[in-house]
């Protein structure tokens, strides 16, 4: 049998098993928008921790990343370690709270929950966030659909609207079936699998490569800069750089499918457990990453000046990996891509027919509806969209966490803030991060977050300062 068909038989199999865990959860479902949105705040810290890992690194992790250590070498593990402690500050420091609250305020979505302090004046907020969710999210999504069809690409040479179009139907069938209990379930033997396959590879490509010692003089004979530590060109030097990736981190307060994972857990003291847990895992599949996206940098040098450095990973595999464990492989980075688009199609769904559509709030009918309509912008998009994953993720996430992030903070820990200082911060926030991206190019020296939730903030600061003055004076 051709080694090609064994890969495949290997990654369906793979496949069909998501299928079947997201279609036998929705035999533990209960059909309301609450079980749909949020599996009745009843998910253990477990599948918790897990769903969290792959959602959050997703696509990114497979291609992004690993395609970014094979061009940049080990500086990038600062990208990685900032993460981590942004990451970890976020759990402990906003996401207990954001647990307790929105069960006490009956906020099933992020949106609702940001407006929930504004009796009878919320609806500009919730709109505004729901379209910030929307517009931003939904490109997200295409990410991962793209990131997925590149793996396909690489190791059947098939086009890249095949793996586009396979992601897209296996998400909508299990969403469909069982919604976020579905995605958490299904994320959780995806993390599993990514996991595993990503530490079997990279066990693999240190044996090919000679083991750690002669990878690193490899290395360093083929470029000096690929074993330095602090990242050549930077304007501002490497502390603003790594605390531009901590707060990049810490952003993930503003990413409504990983915060709907905080506020779906069973108890808020039960976070402590998910945060650690999910945090070691993310940080042994991010080290994975590095070490294999330096691998591939030896073994395959051509993909520097012929090929796509995004696609170092599957390529390795197939250099490396018998037929079988190709298919592995192939399972995980598909897995890592679809776990995240599952869990942002959700979100926008949630935005679309809880917080856009209110007469629809309480249709569990529409809910499902509002899944396959999200599902299929999002397929318009991967099909006619970028295949940059690395920046498309980046740009995604920075925008978010600009916008949502500094609202949803201020909102956990109680501060009141007013209709028109809520949208502002929301605006104030996405101009920032688009400005320091693309109008002034500063991203590679500070990633956007760091203005753009700093802008937000600024914004809540002024406002405040004001309030307090004019009560002051009167």
């Amino acid at each position: 049998m051709p080694e090609q068909t064994w890969i495949a038989i290997t990654f369906i199999v793979f496949l069909l098993l998501f299928i079947a865990v997201g279609i036998f959860s929705s035999t533990r479902t209960s059909n309301t928008t609450t079980d749909y949105l949020l599996a009745s705040r009843s998910v253990n810290p477990w599948l918790t921790a897990l769903s969290a890992m792959a959602t959050g690194q997703s696509g990114f992790l497979f291609v992004g990343q690993v395609g970014f250590a094979y061009q940049v070498g080990i500086s990038a593990i600062w990208l990685v370690i900032g993460w981590a402690i942004g990451d970890y500050l976020a759990w402990w420091w906003v996401f207990k709270g954001l647990r307790k609250l929105s069960e006490a305020t009956a906020s099933e979505t992020v949106s609702s929950f940001l407006s929930q302090d504004q009796k009878g004046k919320s609806r500009w907020i919730t709109v505004t966030s729901a379209l910030i969710i929307i517009g931003f999210l939904v490109t997200y999504a295409s990410a991962q659909l793209v990131a997925g069809s590149k793996a396909v690409h690489a190791i059947f040479g098939w086009n890249y609207h095949v793996g586009i179009i396979a992601g897209a139907v296996i998400v909508a069938i299990y969403c469909f079936s069982g919604g976020i209990r579905a995605s958490i379930w299904t994320d959780a033997v995806q993390a599993t699998i990514m996991i595993g396959s990503l530490l079997l590879l990279l066990v693999l490509a240190l044996i090919a490569c000679g083991g750690m010692g002669e990878l690193w003089r490899t290395l360093g004979e083929i470029d000096s800069s690929l074993v330095t530590l602090n990242p050549p060109n930077l304007k501002f030097g490497i502390v603003p750089f790594f605390i531009g990736w901590m707060v990049a981190g810490f952003g993930a307060v503003g990413q409504p499918h990983i915060t709907v994972r905080a506020m779906a857990i069973d108890s808020p003291d039960n976070l402590i457990l998910a945060r650690n847990f999910k945090i070691l895992c993310g940080l042994l599949t991010s080290f994975s990453a590095i070490g294999v996206g330096l691998c591939a940098r030896v073994q395959l040098p051509e993909l520097t000046a012929s090929g796509d450095p995004e696609l170092a990973l599957p390529y390795l595999s197939l250099e490396l990996l018998p037929v079988v464990l190709v298919g592995l492989m192939l399972a995980g980075l598909f897995s890592a891509t679809i776990s995240t688009a599952d869990s942002q199609i959700l979100s926008c769904s949630a935005a679309l027919t809880q917080d856009l559509l209110p007469a629809t709030a309480n249709s569990y009918r529409m809910a499902k509806i509002g899944t396959l309509t999200v599902t299929t912008i999002v397929l318009a998009i991967a099909l006619i969209g970028s295949n940059n994953v690395f920046s498309l993720v980046t740009f995604s996430w920075s925008a978010l966490a600009s916008s949502l992030g500094p609202l949803l903070v201020l909102r956990v820990w109680q501060k009141s803030v007013t209709v028109p200082v809520a949208i502002a911060m929301m605006i104030v926030g996405i101009a920032a991060a688009i400005t320091w991206n693309l109008g002034l190019n500063l991203s590679g020296a500070i990633y956007e977050v760091l203005p753009g939730m700093t802008a937000s903030f600024i914004v809540y600061g002024i406002a405040n300062f004001f309030t307090k003055e004019e009560k002051s004076i009167n």
